[in-house]
């Protein structure tokens, strides 16, 4: 604990003072380009896989970046869709999921997490990916089914978004566009599903147009 609360200290004295003016305008607003759903492992952080800076990102942040199927009940995740897209207008939606996940774990060996009620219940809502990588992988090892579990299991929960009303109808009329991406932590290559070849591929050759402009670009500055 201490060492949190000497960040803590430290963000006052040195990092709040040299970057003032970005924190008074965040206090004024916030204009996030993107939700990012994605697991509570302390691994995982958001803002410094994406390079992005304090206000870029919504983030919600659960056990195995899980999206429960739009309901009447009124849970966190539920209303932190709502909020996002209704209410900050946020035009891109990432379900990112990480390898060697412990929720995904305990998806595949369910006895381990039989006395956590709670986390069983949770869990469930990715059952049927689970159910996918054993129709589909009935021989594969354990690493071979955790590995496709993580990426069904993303692609499931991007299914479930699609059943919250606000995302359906800005999904719908194409003013929300949905990104599928598993995390290597280990490597700390991002992998994005690709729609037209119905597989995991590196960022880089999802998003190869942008990639190739954002390359130029950075070609043209290093000869000024």
């Amino acid at each position: 604990m201490s060492k949190i609360i000497d960040g803590i200290v430290r963000f006052k004295s040195d990092v709040y003072p040299a970057r003032k003016e970005l924190f008074n305008l965040l206090a004024e607003a916030q204009h996030p380009e993107a939700l990012f759903i994605t697991c509570s492992d302390s691994r995982i952080d958001p803002n410094l896989l994406v390079n992005t800076e304090p206000g870029e990102l919504f983030i919600i942040r659960n056990a195995g970046n899980i999206v429960p199927p739009h309901n009447n009940y009124t849970g966190g995740v539920t209303a932190s869709i709502e909020y996002a897209v209704a209410a900050l207008g946020i035009e891109h939606i990432v379900i990112c999921g990480h390898t060697r996940c412990g929720a995904m774990e305990g998806v595949m060996k369910p006895k381990d997490v039989a006395g956590l009620p709670h986390v069983t219940q949770w869990l469930s809502y990715a059952k049927a990916a689970h159910q996918i990588v054993e129709e589909r992988l009935p021989n594969g090892s354990f690493d071979e089914k955790m590995a496709m579990l993580t990426e069904e299991n993303v692609l499931l929960q991007l299914r479930h978004i699609q059943t919250h009303p606000h995302v359906a109808a800005k999904y719908a009329t194409g003013k929300v566009q949905l990104h599928a991406w598993v995390y290597d932590i280990g490597s700390g290559v991002v992998n994005a599903y690709d729609e037209m070849s119905r597989s995991f591929v590196p960022v880089e050759e999802h998003y190869q147009e942008r990639a190739q402009a954002l390359a130029k670009k950075t070609d043209g500055c290093s000869h000024d």
